[in-house]
């Protein structure tokens, strides 16, 4: 059964607090929340999950460089406590400024860290389709499953033929979770390209009707396959946005 999750940013507790009640009144299909670990913000993503529970089934991104290999995990006990057996590990970047300290931590090590202190836990993965080649990136999907991973979040697409493309690599008995956001501003569209590499398609349109478009093309896409599907709407109300799609 497809799952839909929206990816929110814990901004501020009371705002997210407001977020989660507003999709839960107006968007029941929307069963998942995902938070990312935003350093600039004091709401760890653990926590921003516990705020979601248990309306919704929650996802907190764990940042593989953040865990010192020494030291329990952080969120062990927030995890046990609300419920939630579900995380997303991803690498994570060093802060430029050097503000907290980091760890020469992958995500494949620490994916084999959950697995072994947390079994109870589902692990996810990112899958990036811009960061290298088919090939490699189709390898280090592999690695992670290999590590304990059950499958992947996938960065945003912004082409459903890209998404296609890879669905075609995914391994077999992979849970995917296909990403799809909205760059509705020229700002923004030059972020994606220039600090992930996104790929754009000729007919790319900076309009929200289009930007909803693709997102309703890739719910269907999930739902053919039986695989999920988030949202991540940027710089535009939530309830705009998913209005058009659900």
């Amino acid at each position: 059964m497809t799952r839909i999750s929206l990816e929110l940013i814990p901004r501020t507790r009371s705002g997210l607090r407001a977020e989660l009640a507003e999709v839960q009144q107006r968007f029941p299909s929307v069963d998942t929340v995902n938070i990312p670990d935003l350093m600039r913000f004091s709401t760890r993503s653990w926590e921003g999950c516990a705020f979601a529970r248990p309306q919704f089934r929650a996802i907190p991104h764990i940042r593989a460089i953040d865990l010192n290999p020494h030291e329990p995990l952080p969120m062990a006990g927030a995890l046990v406590a609300h419920g939630i057996d579900e995380v997303l590990i991803v690498t994570g970047d060093a802060p430029s400024d050097m503000s907290h300290r980091v760890y020469n931590v992958d995500a494949e090590q620490a994916i084999r860290r959950f697995a072994r202190e947390l079994p109870h836990v589902r692990v996810y993965a990112g899958l990036d389709p811009y960061r290298q080649s088919f090939a490699r990136e189709r390898d280090y999907m592999e690695r992670k499953l290999e590590a304990g991973a059950v499958g992947f979040f996938t960065q945003p697409f912004f082409d459903m033929r890209l998404m296609e493309a890879y669905a075609d690599l995914v391994p077999d008995g992979a849970e995917m979770w296909w990403g799809v956001t909205n760059v509705t501003t020229e700002g923004s569209m030059t972020y994606w390209a220039s600090r992930n590499a996104a790929v754009y398609p000729k007919h790319f349109d900076l309009s929200l009707e289009w930007n909803r478009r693709l997102a309703r093309d890739a719910l269907q896409f999930a739902r053919e396959r039986g695989q999920h599907v988030y949202f991540q709407p940027i710089r535009t109300d939530v309830v705009e946005y998913l209005g058009g799609i659900l």
